[in-house]
This record gives C-alpha cells, structure tokens and sequence, in this order.
C-alpha cells in the first residue's frame, strides 16, 4: 500500500495542501519552506498508532497545537489531516481515505473534531457520533489508535505503523551508549541494535548487498560486519585493504559520516516495506553518488512496491533523466503560507521538461532564494 493524495489545513507552514502523491516523491524548496514539515505530516499518522503513542502524545512532540497550527491560517483553529491510500505503485482508485481534524479544548488538549474513514465510495466511520456527543472525553482518543474502535479499517492502522522516517545524524549513531532504552529513534541512536537484533541470516544477506554497493562507493572498503563488545553494546566494522593482514579493520566511530549516511540509507531501504521518509540523504556524499540515488531508489522499487517522500536541495540528485515531473513537488513560501503544487503542473516547468530540460534544471531555479546574492556582501 503507499498514499496516493494528501490534504492537510492550517498544518505548520501550510494553510491548505491538496496534492497527488507518486510512489517517489522529491520534495523541491527553499530554507524553511516546509518539507521536513510535509514529510512530518506522514509521520504524525504513524505517531498515532505506533506503540504508545496516540493522539495527545503526537500532539505533544510537536510542541502542543501551537506548534502545529499554521500562523497564516489566522482564525482557523482546528487542524487537518487528510489521505488516500492505494495499493501498490501502479495505477488504480484509492481504496482507503481516513480524515482527521482536531482542535484544543478548554485546557488546550488535543480533542477530535473529525474523524472519517470511507473504503471506497463508501463511509464507514464518521465522528463525532451520537455517542461521542454522550461522552466527549471519548473525542480524546482517535478510533484510528484503538484496537476495539478500528476494526473495520485496521489495514489503515497497519499501513500507518508502517511509516518509517529516517535522517541518520553520525554523531549520534557513533555514541557508545546509543539508544537509551528508545527505539525506532529515526536519528540512529538504535540504528547499530536494530541491525545487530536483525535474524542472522537476513542480516547477513542484507550486509553482503550493502558491502557490494559500498564498494563501488567506498575506496578499499572489501568487508562489513556487526559484532557486540563485552558490554554488549553492538558495533559495525569494515576492513579496508591494507598491505599487512587483517590490519585494515575499522569500526563506526571511524567511519566518514558519508559512508554512515550511506550505509544508513542502503539499510533502511531493505529494512521493511511501507513508506520511507527521507530527509536530504544527499548530505556528506560525493557527487557521483548523490546522481545515483534516485536510481536506487527506482531498483528497490522494482523488487518491492516501496514508496519513498524525500526532501533535498540537491541539483544532482535531481539530474536523473527517469524522475518526471509528476514526482516533485514544488514549495514556494509567501506570507500566506508556503504552497504546495506538483512540478508537472507548472507550465512554465511543463514546458521547460517537454524542451528536454532535467527536473533540476527546471524546478531548481524556481526554489532560489530572489536575495541570495546579498549572502556575498556578508562582513563587508
């Protein structure tokens, strides 16, 4: 399953999106336009019904509805969550569409306002209901996130908890004492437990993949392998060709960070099967590999039918003559909020593509800061 159409109202930067979603997404923008913000917007479903979360705690890591309500909306309270979700990554009608709006009561907690599923044409939740209106504190907690509430749509559920956010920080991910108790942290404090916590032979197979791609982008990288100390912390170590035997080994905390972005990346593509959130995974990597990244993600997609949403900045990543126009979506930001529209939308970014122009040739120039050259006369 992957998305097909997101909508959101008076969401952080955003006052109103409504836009398609293609089994890749690159989202294109400049500073501070909203696409970690966009990208979170998914990751707020998951936040629902992942373990232990629920509505109140999603809220509460964005910093409460303040600090989700878009400050453009003016006098629009209420928050929206709106997607389509199909099969697969071909073509077809979105089966499921799940609605979510929600608001603050007296106490400035969360509270549903919304709530609709429909599979199909046809509804099949919709909220507040007689009995919400018998009990509003039942209105605290989405059905989505409750096992007794969503059983006619606990696909939708699964396929949320599916979701994965990824931005690998090598400061973190080289920490001895990493993951503190958390898990799925997307940042890599347990990235090194959730490999080594891997079954053996999956791991192994993944790591001889991940080495063979390494290798082409790694000089003298020839082996890769996860080991535990005496403490059981777990550790990655490579060997590196060296003219004395065996002594060409090194392990995460000597490791560029390009090389643990990467190798992060590989892992999380092969980890799982619903959606990857992906933040500029073009940072420390050389440039003829960024211009490969887009590829790799087309042949996983091949083998499995796995969408990816990233963000990036990256003329290079977004060189690759196979990404459409269809597959980027364009944020410009204003003092009404940053607008969201797909790249093939654009005519003059239509035209551009038809004439032959690559994707960051045409969607690049229109993301620009108009004052970036003043950037030159800094400390004059």
């Amino acid at each position: 399953m992957r998305f097909r159409h997101l909508r959101l109202g008076n969401w952080r930067n955003f006052v109103h999106v409504d836009v398609p979603l293609a089994a890749r997404v690159f989202l294109a923008g400049p500073n501070a336009s909203g696409k970690s913000n966009l990208l979170d917007a998914l990751r707020f479903l998951h936040d629902i019904v992942a373990v232990g979360g629920g509505l109140r705690s999603a809220v509460a890591r964005r910093g409460g509805l303040s600090g989700i309500r878009c400050l453009a909306a003016r006098h629009r309270p209420d928050v929206l969550v709106d997607v389509m979700i199909g099969n697969g990554n071909g073509g077809g009608r979105a089966r499921w569409r799940y609605r979510l709006g929600f608001g603050a009561d007296d106490q400035r907690l969360p509270i549903v306002k919304e709530e609709s599923v429909w599979d199909g044409d046809s509804p099949i939740l919709s909220r507040p209901s007689a009995e919400d209106r018998k009990d509003p504190e039942r209105l605290r907690q989405t059905h989505l996130e409750q096992t007794n509430a969503n059983r006619e749509f606990r696909s939708i559920a699964e396929f949320l908890g599916s979701v994965r956010y990824l931005h690998i920080v090598p400061q973190i991910l080289r920490q001895g004492e990493r993951s503190g108790g958390r898990s799925g942290d997307p940042f890599g404090g347990d990235f090194l437990e959730r490999i080594a916590s891997t079954p053996p032979r999956t791991r192994a197979a993944r790591l001889r993949k991940i080495l063979h791609a390494l290798e082409a982008a790694v000089p003298q990288m020839r082996d890769l392998e996860v080991w535990r100390d005496k403490h059981g912390t777990p550790h990655l170590r490579g060997r590196y060709e060296h003219w004395r035997h065996n002594a060409g080994w090194q392990t995460e905390d000597q490791f560029s960070d390009g090389t643990l972005r990467l190798l992060g990346l590989l892992w999380a593509l092969l980890d799982g099967h619903g959606p990857l959130l992906l933040e500029e995974p073009e940072l420390s990597l050389h440039t003829e590999v960024v211009r490969r990244i887009s590829g790799i993600f087309a042949g996983i997609q091949r083998s499995r039918p796995r969408q990816i949403v990233v963000s990036t900045h990256s003329a290079d990543l977004l060189s690759d003559e196979g990404i459409g126009g269809d597959e980027v979506l364009l944020l410009r930001p204003s003092a009404e909020g940053t607008t969201v529209t797909a790249a093939s939308a654009d005519r003059q970014i239509r035209d551009l593509l038809e004439g032959g122009a690559s994707v960051a040739d045409a969607v690049l120039p229109a993301t620009a800061a108009e004052d970036a050259s003043q950037l030159a006369l800094f400390g004059e």
